[in-house]
C-alpha cells in the first residue's frame, strides 16, 4: 500500500513523503496515530499543491533575503563610548545596540540574529556578521569610538 507521510517517521521518511508500506502497517500503525494517509490520486494531488506552494513561498523568502543581504553589505554602525585606561570601553557593544542602530537606519534585524566573534569592549572596526536566512548571511562594519 502507498501511504503519504503527514508526520517525520523515524527510519521511513519524512512529512510529504510518498512511500509504500505493507498493508498491515499503514492500516495498524500509520493511519490510527495520524502519521500517514492513504495515497488516494485527490491525495496525492493535494500533496503536489502543497509542495509547489511550499516551493513558492521558499522562493520568495530566499529573494527577499537576499534583497536585504545586498542592502546590509557595506552599512556602517557608528557608536560613541566612554572609555578609560588604555582606550578599554565602559561596559560593552551589544548585539542589542547593534540592532538598535540598524533600526534607526530602517533595517529591523532581530538581536539574536546578530553574531558578534567577540565583545567589543575596545575603540576600532570591528566586522559583524548577520545571519538573515539559512544559509545567507551579511556583514557589517561597526566603528566604535571614545568620547571623554
Amino acid at each position: 500500500m502507498k501511504v503519504i507521510l503527514i508526520q517525520d517517521v523515524e527510519s521511513l521518511g519524512k512529512v510529504g513523503d510518498l512511500v509504500k508500506v505493507s498493508d498491515g502497517y499503514a492500516r495498524n500503525y500509520l493511519i490510527p496515530r495520524g502519521l500517514g494517509m492513504e495515497a488516494s490520486s485527490g491525495n496525492v494531488k493535494n500533496l503536489e499543491l502543497q509542495k509547489q506552494t511550499a516551493a513558492k513561498k521558499a522562493d520568495k523568502k530566499k529573494k527577499t533575503a537576499q534583497d536585504l543581504v545586498d542592502a546590509l553589505e557595506g552599512i556602517t554602525c557608528h557608536f560613541s563610548r566612554k572609555v578609560g585606561q588604555q582606550d578599554k570601553l565602559f561596559g560593552s557593544v551589544t548585539s542589542k545596540d547593534v540592532a538598535d542602530a540598524l533600526g534607526e537606519q530602517g533595517f529591523e534585524i532581530d538581536k539574536k540574529d546578530i553574531v558578534l566573534d567577540e565583545q567589543v569592549k575596545s575603540i576600532g572596526e570591528f566586522p559583524v556578521k548577520i545571519k538573515v536566512h539559512p544559509g545567507m548571511s551579511a556583514t557589517i562594519k561597526i566603528i566604535v569610538s571614545g568620547e571623554e
